[in-house]
């Protein structure tokens, strides 16, 4: 099962990814597909799930490649609330990730 500091790895990597996405697309046909995308599409599932305030979050940050403070701005938000936004979009994934994962092994 992972764990927080999992998940905040995984979230850097998605946003890694989505931040050069058009290089990563162009490659496939040269290299092949990067398993990154095995792992969006389990996040991106479970994100789904989200409140509309974290979903909207996640697209946000990792998706849009905004950082917390450019979002505080954009929202209207202080930088501490999204802080504590993005905390809860990590513990939602957290649990939403360990339920699914119940009674199978080695899932991700």
């Amino acid at each position: 099962m992972k764990t927080i500091e999992d998940i905040r790895k995984d979230l850097k990597n998605i946003k890694y990814y989505y931040s050069r996405k058009d290089k990563f697309e162009k490659a496939i046909s040269s290299v092949g597909e990067n398993k990154i995308l095995d792992l969006i599409k389990i996040y991106n599932e479970a994100v789904c799930y989200a409140p509309p305030r974290l979903y909207d979050l996640y697209v946000s940050l990792y998706m849009d490649n905004n950082t917390q403070f450019s979002l505080s701005e954009k929202f209207g938000f202080t930088v501490e609330y999204m802080s504590k936004l993005h905390r809860q979009l990590v513990a939602f994934l957290y649990k939403k990730l360990a339920n699914e994962c119940k009674g199978k092994e080695n899932v991700f």
